[in-house]
């Protein structure tokens, strides 16, 4: 990987969002832990350094502080608001508490439009502030470049070094122009090009796999998800049949999800299939079970009794294949107070299950959600699978509230394909983060024809999310509402109620359990 951006974590929020940015530009970026010693960083021959934003004052003790001889690594630094206060605290300037805490949007002024990071930008800007401490004097060498109604140091700039300071937040979305501004950073100052593309990253990533696993064999477990489907395509083109799938119908399934896995992966990408039906083992250990949580348990427990199982059968094995992405990896910075641990904690990675003897190989841990989907193009995984929405590890028994049964999973399912089918022909399925039938354990009185039913009620629920650590629902119009509820009812056997849920996160979650 000849050119990367390294970004220290100092516990912001947006310290991802900061990643995804700089890989838009077509340049690797990767998060690395605050107090990384230099000489680490050095080693990684970075092309350009970005300190992140952090919920700590600088001049408090305790504050997390990096190793101060990245100062002297002679690569360009980009500091972001707590960023460009550690800047000007080593290098001999000061931060005090701001007398006006400055939060949210701001219009910036620029006072220097020679300042590389605002080339072919305008003058005045709107940008996303959130801080409390302010600069109140600059290190040497430096000067201001922009101000804001609050901060005559809201950029700054030491252009012989190459050192630069933000107070506000470019990576977030309400600064509209802040991509160009890091662009700016990246390719203009720091001097990167545009190399890390999909099919640059496949070449590479083929080459790490060959050179880990050998000519060991690997077994994945294959969910039909995005990220499942994609390790395996990528794995499958790097090792080929020393790779085996292992595909377990848990009786959670959507809609031919078990016939789709088996047909693009057995039969069109030649990928050895191992095929475990074990929907009756599953339905039996969650009989009488209503508690969310319990479920949970009870699914993960038996995946892995039955997953363990399928890899004896398999034989020689040496490598178990996850599809663990690149938020799952990065560590929460442990600040006191910091809200990115809360937010993080959503990706926890659970590593491999006790007594499982295999050693682990994450083909996507380099990579965001988007970045995969994109990969799984290259890749030639097809759109349905590449493209298709979220969806829970324990399946619909997170979305059947109260006892999970055969019949109820049937109603669920039937009822699922239909919100699937109509949101595909209206063309918001590929819009929007999820929508999916929830089945809820209310049974009410209707009449069909001449008869009065008393059947079950079935929710729907459509979301818009970035990343589905918040989300809002989304205002499906009414026809589609009304063609919905109607195919359902008419359609699904045992429901005679649909109501749509308008809840966002927060409060509530996406799914139901």
């Amino acid at each position: 990987m000849k050119e990367q951006i390294v970004i220290l974590d100092f516990g912001s929020q947006y310290t991802q969002v900061i990643a995804r940015r700089v890989r838009e530009g077509n340049v690797y970026s990767t998060i690395i832990h605050y107090n990384t010693p230099a000489a680490e960083i050095a080693a990684m021959k970075p092309s350009g350094i970005i300190l992140s934003g952090g919920p700590s004052s600088v001049y408090t003790q305790g504050a997390p502080l990096p190793d101060k001889n990245i100062f002297h690594l002679g690569v360009p630094v980009l500091g972001i608001c707590y960023g460009v206060q550690l800047l000007a605290q080593f290098l001999g300037g000061k931060v005090e508490k701001g007398q006006k805490r400055e939060y949210g949007k701001g219009t910036l002024t620029i006072k220097d439009k020679s300042c590389a990071l605002f080339s072919k930008l305008p003058q005045k800007l709107q940008v996303w502030n959130s801080h409390g401490d302010k600069l109140t004097k600059l290190p040497n060498g430096f000067k201001p470049v922009a101000v804001t109604e609050n901060s005559e140091y809201a950029a700054i700039e030491n252009r012989a070094k190459k050192f630069f300071g933000l107070q506000f937040h470019p990576e977030v979305v309400h600064t509209p122009r802040g991509k160009e501004i890091i662009s700016n950073f990246v390719h203009g100052v720091c001097g990167c090009g545009k190399s890390w593309t999909m099919r640059n990253y496949v070449d590479q990533a083929v080459e790490e796999i060959r050179a880990q696993v050998g000519k060991e064999h690997v077994v994945l477990g294959l969910s039909g998800g995005v990220d499942s489907s994609v390790a395996a395509a990528l794995l499958h083109k790097a090792i080929g049949n020393q790779l085996t799938c292992i595909f377990v119908n848990n009786g959670l399934l959507r809609a031919k999800e078990a016939e789709v896995v088996q047909e693009v992966f057995g039969r069109n990408f030649k990928v050895k299939l191992q095929y475990e039906n074990a929907t009756k083992l599953f339905l039996g250990k969650l009989k009488g079970v209503t508690d969310p949580e319990k479920k949970r348990k009870i699914i993960g427990k038996a995946f892995v009794d039955v997953f363990q199982a399928a890899t004896k059968r398999v034989g020689n094995a040496k490598f178990l294949a996850q599809g663990t992405l690149y938020p799952d990896i990065i560590e929460s910075v442990p600040i006191a107070g910091n809200p990115a641990a809360l937010i993080k904690s959503h990706h926890n990675v659970g590593g491999l299950p006790k007594g499982m003897k295999f050693k682990l190989v994450e083909p996507l841990k380099n990579l965001f959600k988007d970045e995969v989907r994109l990969l799984g193009e290259e890749l030639g995984v097809p759109k349905e699978i590449v493209w298709r929405q979220p969806f829970p590890g324990p399946g619909l028994a997170v979305r059947i509230l109260g006892e999970v049964t055969s019949a109820r999973c049937e109603i669920l399912r039937n009822a699922d394909a239909i919100v699937v089918e109509e949101m595909k022909a209206s063309g918001l399925y590929y819009k929007i983060w999820q929508s999916f039938a929830v089945l809820l354990p209310v049974r009410s009185v209707g009449v069909m024809g001449d008869e009065r039913t008393y059947d079950y009620t079935i929710a729907i629920r459509a979301v818009e999310s970035q990343d589905g650590m918040t989300a809002d629902w989304v205002k499906l119009p009414y026809d589609l509402l009304e063609k919905l509820a109607s195919r359902i009812i008419n359609e699904v056997k045992g429901v005679n109620r649909c109501v749509f849920d308008i809840t966002s996160k927060p409060p509530g979650t996406i799914e139901w359990e």
